[in-house]
């Protein structure tokens, strides 16, 4: 192992383009389509990247598991002067989508605006040193560019995560960007032009709507992708058995990876939960207040792995699996706890066999 190899197993998170290195340079290196401007690599290419595929002898892992035609839409929007947005339920992979579009066109996905009840106008557009800006009055390096402007300088892609969460003055401060592809800076009797290849990727949750609502003036802006939670068992299986296994190795968890069983059980209990049917349609179920997202059931699958390897012998045990379904699902307190309970006496129960240890595991945790 080099030791930069070593020296980056010491990070809890790499960045995508960091991360999947050599996949990115496999694909570069074998790039035989037409590149736009500001980009690494033809669209093609950077549609191998997301969904999988090879370059050359190099496997590329696929990053989103769904519909591959969502990804041509998202990727073909980027070749255009249209930011992209992309919109869905809580764990729908929206900031992963980001992230990896960002890395594979751009090389660099951390260029980033986190939305938030208190992000300003100054985090969309600039804002100043003000020990430098008091000490010599406005100049170039008194300057503090937000992401979006030092993307814009470069011609690469910038990330606005959860959009809606921001006030609407600071929503507005992106119509102008999008529009004229400028930032102006008065102060200093100048403005940023936009280079080719400059974009920008918003993602906004539909659990949001109603906090901050996008004006319509700035929705027409971009272009909208809807992604929708995995439409089948089986993609939503293939997803968590992936992403489990990938975080337990990133974490040097010494535990064994869930069984097929157990990945099974979980997320039919998600899916069961979150449709608030059981699947084989028989029989209607109460919903949890909180979200039952793919995304918590890989962090679910992976919190009750570092727990065995903790505090058990390292296999999975359904005490494991039971205390992280416990905590995943019971949020709201007496309300959930009831929901939890009237699934686990009118359905779980009546699952059989199969599912015996894991009805007594979890009963005794919402006791």
């Amino acid at each position: 192992m080099s030791t930069e190899q070593s020296q980056l197993q010491d990070y809890m998170r790499l960045p995508a383009e960091v991360l999947y290195r050599e996949e990115l340079e496999a694909l570069r290196r074998e790039d035989t389509g037409r590149i736009p401007a500001g980009w690494q690599m033809s669209p093609r290419s950077v549609l191998t990247f997301i969904a999988g595929g090879k370059a050359g002898k190099t496997v590329i892992t696929p990053k989103y598991i769904g519909n591959t035609r969502l990804i041509e839409m998202a990727v073909a929007t980027l070749v255009t002067d249209r930011a992209l947005l992309l919109i869905g339920e809580p764990g729908t992979a929206k900031s992963w989508l980001s992230e990896n579009l960002a890395a594979a066109i751009y090389g660099n996905s951390g260029l980033v605006v986190q939305g938030t009840a208190g992000t300003s106008e100054e985090h969309v557009r600039y804002s100043w040193n003000y020990a430098m800006l008091l000490a010599n009055g406005p100049t170039p390096e008194a300057l503090v560019k937000s992401p979006i402007m030092r993307a814009m300088e470069d011609g690469g892609i910038a990330r606005f995560e959860e959009i809606s969460r921001c006030a609407s003055e600071v929503q507005d401060a992106l119509i102008s960007i999008l529009s004229e592809k400028t930032i102006s800076v008065p102060e200093l009797g100048k403005e940023t032009s936009a280079r080719k290849g400059f974009s920008i990727i918003a993602t906004a949750n539909t659990r949001d709507r109603g906090v901050n609502e996008m004006s319509a003036a700035l929705k027409r802006r971009f272009n909208i992708i809807v992604l929708p939670a995995p439409s089948d068992l089986e993609t939503e299986l293939s997803i968590v058995k992936k992403r489990v296994a990938e975080i337990a190795s990133s974490y040097e968890l010494q535990a064994s990876v869930p069984a097929d069983e157990a990945l099974l059980k979980v997320v039919t209990i998600f899916r069961e939960l979150r449709s608030g049917m059981t699947l084989d349609k028989k029989e209607k179920v109460k919903t949890p207040a909180g979200v039952i997202s793919t995304a918590e059931a890989i962090s679910l699958l992976t919190n009750s792995m570092a727990l065995a390897a903790s505090f058990g012998s390292g296999e999975l045990t359904d005490g494991d699996l039971a205390a992280g379904l416990q905590g995943a699902i019971v949020k709201d307190d007496d309300k959930d706890k009831l929901v939890w309970k009237e699934y686990l006496d009118n359905v779980m129960k009546k699952k059989g066999a199969d599912w015996r240890g894991l009805y007594q595991a979890c009963k005794e945790m919402n006791e």
